[in-house]
């Protein structure tokens, strides 16, 4: 508060040396309290010595809503539609996310249109499944159970190479790495 009105004297101190439009002015005024400005009008002597009315623009509050729902640790976006938003969340893909919507009856609204009420039950249903670290963990301990069994995916796996059956003659270059040349290993001239 004390920050937003030591900036308006700044400004309107120096508005009696700008020669802008009202436009310049409400947009200084702005972008310098990060607020949103509203005309008011604004009186100052000219070189005739008379009275110039003049508009300059002075801070308004904005009313204070949710910036950005948090659901599972995870703050999903204010702006996109909940059944997108939702997808932020690790573990839940588009048909959880129309899963969850039906199962908790809201609307695909924008996440800033949510009421509390319905953010509470949101996160509610998305307890319900395993997302997020309790995924990921998941994932992992699977994966170093097939490592320590050393099965063929566990080997697969330790060798940092595709383990669901696709070829790695030619393909595979995001596992396997970036090419190596091989010394010796020219054509013979014919």
């Amino acid at each position: 508060m004390a920050q937003t009105a030591r900036a308006l004297s700044n400004v309107t101190a120096g508005l009696s040396s700008l020669s802008l439009d009202t436009t310049r002015n409400a947009a200084t005024v702005k972008s310098f309290c990060g607020l949103r400005a509203t005309p008011v009008a604004f009186q100052r002597f000219g070189a005739s010595g008379l009275k110039q009315s003049r508009q300059v623009a002075a801070p308004t509050r904005r009313p204070f809503g949710i910036r950005a729902a948090r659901v599972a640790g995870v703050e999903i976006p204010n702006n996109k539609r909940i059944e997108c938003a939702l997808t932020y969340i690790y573990g839940v893909g588009d048909t959880t996310a129309k899963v969850i919507l039906n199962d908790t009856g809201i609307l695909n609204k924008r996440t800033r249109e949510l009421s509390e009420e319905e953010l509470s039950a949101l996160r509610s249903e998305v307890e319900k499944y395993m997302v997020e670290g309790d995924l990921r963990r998941f994932t992992s301990l699977n994966i170093k159970r097939l490592k320590d069994i050393q099965c063929y995916r566990g080997r697969r796996h330790i060798m940092q190479l595709p383990c669901r059956g696709q070829k790695t003659k030619t393909n595979a270059r995001t596992r396997r790495g970036k090419r190596m040349a091989i010394a010796g290993k020219k054509k013979a001239p014919r």
